[in-house]
């Protein structure tokens, strides 16, 4: 892959194979290596400690958030402190009733279901799924028509833990099994810095503390692409015969990568400046935005939209997406006179 059309996917929901194994090798073992997160450490210690005095599995549990920021990651260190197994799967994965069945019929005692995208479960599916997270029971439809009957299999007692970036799209009798559900926000820069420090070291690679805080100000406050960027600079420095990752190594990477001072990438800057020049500003729907940059909706407002919001390049109203005085200052463009006038904060 080029550095021109890296600097486009990078983002990209599913990661390629290659980059799935990079980040599984540095994932955290424990909490102790789980880097931010207080809030949720703490709920799921105090969980984890409750349920093994009792050896019971634990509640369901429903990580949601922007693409990212450590939902799978969570899941495993969950399943390692309480020393079971844990199954991974996603939505789009369990096309039918009889592989949901299969998976579950073969978890054994306490053990972990990881579903990704719970979202895009199908509902036929999602329907046999409400017992067994209830009642840890099988509903199986046997024949058909008057002549159907339902044969009911026990499961052994499990968790599902599931991840989300879309929660709204979850239905609500499905939402109302989980026992719990964590909201994982952005990571602060301090957090950020801590985190590729950590992972430069499991690397074995030498770097600056500005290197490591640079990295950190330009990864959109996300883990996974502050390790993408870690590895891309990683592989400069070992292509130019460099020990040390140094911010100037960093720079130079960065710019490779079309990643500017605030973080954005070719489509962050896409995105804003077809809202500038095609849309005056905005505001502008979001079916119209996607049409104007050949993009998918889900792309544009699950990967790149969350982060603009937070970072106020970008706000929602009810006529649609506009940009803010912070887009216009940042690419140096004069503010129009009749957007002020119907654009006022």
């Amino acid at each position: 892959m080029s550095i021109s059309r890296f600097a486009n996917t990078y983002q990209a929901q599913e990661s390629e194979p290659e980059e799935e194994i990079f980040e599984a090798t540095l994932r955290p073992q424990n909490f102790n290596q789980v880097i931010g997160r207080q809030r949720e450490k703490q709920a799921l210690q105090m969980m984890i400690k409750a349920v093994n005095t009792r050896s019971e599995p634990l509640d369901h549990i429903l990580f949601h958030g922007p693409p990212g920021l450590g939902k799978t990651s969570l899941a495993h260190v969950v399943a390692k402190e309480m020393g079971t197994t844990i199954q991974i799967t996603s939505g789009p994965a369990i096309e039918k009733q009889g592989d949901l069945a299969a998976i579950l019929t073969s978890l054994p005692r306490n053990a972990i279901l990881f579903i990704d995208e719970i979202h895009r479960l199908n509902r036929t599916v999602e329907e046999i799924l409400y017992p067994a997270m209830e009642d840890r029971v099988l509903d199986i439809i046997v024949g058909k028509g008057a002549g159907a009957k339902t044969l009911r299999v026990d499961l052994e007692p499990f968790t599902i833990i599931a991840a989300t970036t879309r929660v709204g799209l979850i239905s609500k009798p499905l939402l109302d099994r989980f026992g719990v559900d964590f909201r994982l926000d952005f990571y602060s820069i301090s957090e950020m810095t801590e985190l590729v420090l950590q992972k430069a070291k499991w690397l074995k690679a030498e770097i600056d503390l500005d290197a490591a805080l640079m990295i950190a100000e330009r990864s959109r406050r996300t883990p996974r692409i502050a390790l993408k960027i870690l590895k891309r600079v990683r592989e400069n420095a070992l292509a130019n015969n460099r020990p040390i990752l140094t911010s100037a190594l960093v720079e130079d990477t960065l710019q490779l990568l079309e990643i500017d001072n605030q973080g954005l990438d070719y489509l962050d800057r896409k995105i804003l400046q077809t809202i500038i020049e095609k849309f005056q500003g905005g505001p502008v729907g979001l079916n119209s935005l996607a049409a104007s940059l050949s993009e998918e909706i889900d792309t544009i407002s699950s990967v790149y939209e969350p982060y603009l919001l937070q970072e106020g390049f970008l706000v929602r109203t009810a006529r649609g997406r506009r940009v803010t005085l912070k887009t216009f200052s940042h690419f140096n463009i004069a503010i129009p006179e009749d957007w002020q006038t119907h654009n006022i904060y």
